[in-house]
């Protein structure tokens, strides 16, 4: 059972960037594919990038494409989501999700068996 803990975010002006890192600790990383998901209050929880777990496809929510990256490093055991020209929009509670062996990797939360704790990013106008 792998644990995932997040580390990252927190309170940047519009346009500046962020870093999420997601950490996990058990054995097997490798064969996971990863996502990243936010939820703002009020509303569900919503995709925002995913990358499979042989790094071999990544995808993104129309509303980040361009400006967020994902990427993973499997020697680490850690996946990150590299976030550049921040808008208020991005304001949100997000979340890492694991699921194992998905080489297409899916877009909707009830598709993801792990789930890392949440961090807050919270971008200011």
């Amino acid at each position: 059972q792998e644990d995932l803990v997040q580390s990252g975010g927190g309170l940047v002006q519009a346009g500046g960037s962020l870093r999420l890192s997601c950490a996990a600790s058990g054995r097997t990383f490798q064969a996971l594919t990863m996502a990243w998901f936010r939820q703002a209050p009020g509303k569900e929880r919503e995709f925002v990038a995913a990358i499979s777990w042989r790094s071999t496809s990544t995808s993104y929510s129309t509303s980040v494409k361009g400006r967020f990256t994902v990427s993973r490093d499997n020697a680490k055991n850690a996946v990150y989501l590299q976030m550049n020209s921040l808008k208020p929009e991005d304001t949100a509670a997000y979340y890492c999700a694991g699921k194992l062996l998905m080489l297409v990797p899916p877009t909707a939360p009830g598709e993801y068996d792990l789930w890392g704790q949440g961090t807050q990013v919270t971008v200011s106008s």
